[in-house]
């Protein structure tokens, strides 16, 4: 999402203009956490949480507002200026996750969301982001059916849950998004590390 090396892909100035304009991928819902964060988060006890390509962070602030310390990263610094100025209490940077400017500590996390952005390469270190029993949240876009494998920035049909096979899926559905600003559909999983 935030290098031009993947093609059709907005760059980080693009981001920002569009952030700077107020527009978002869900405009309509851009102060609300996703369904599906709400859903899988309401019941759990708050704890740490990291939230990688955040745009300006409607699911952080609406962890923080719950009492978990949150860690908020995306490639936008005009969305991380408005995270920040709308939730002082999130710990939230710029870092191009594409060129490999944020890492994760291993184990620190109890919950690690990634919404509407895909990048193979930040599965492993998800996963390894997570404590035993930690739970994670992705929502990626797939790709339409003219590329059955995917492409840089979308799933194929059931690639995200085999990145999991050896977690405990306690959510997966492959659906038309619902959401306006997206055009594709997407892949959403909620999986919980094994203890």
């Amino acid at each position: 999402m935030f290098s031009s090396s993947r093609p059709n892909v907005a760059t980080v100035s693009e981001w920002d203009d569009r952030y700077r304009a107020g527009q978002q991928a869900s405009a309509d819902n851009a102060d609300k956490p996703i369904p599906l964060v709400l859903e899988f988060t309401q019941a759990l006890t708050p704890g740490i949480a990291l939230d990688l390509a955040c745009g300006p962070g409607r699911n952080a602030i609406y962890l923080a507002e719950r009492g978990w310390r949150v860690t908020a990263v995306d490639g936008s610094r005009v969305a991380i200026e408005l995270l920040r100025a709308n939730a002082p209490s999130v710990d939230a940077r710029v870092a191009d996750l594409e060129a490999g400017e944020f890492e994760a500590q291993p184990e620190a996390f109890d919950l690690v969301l990634s919404c509407y952005y895909f990048q193979r390469s930040l599965i492993p270190p998800m996963k390894a982001a997570l404590r035993p029993g930690g739970r994670l949240i992705i929502i990626v876009l797939l790709a339409g059916a003219d590329r059955p494998q995917g492409t840089p920035t979308r799933a194929w049909p059931g690639e995200l849950r085999g990145f999991f096979s050896d977690w405990a899926i306690l959510h997966y559905l492959e659906r038309e998004t619902g959401e306006s600003g997206h055009r594709y559909g997407v892949a959403e999983l909620v999986a919980q590390k094994p203890d």
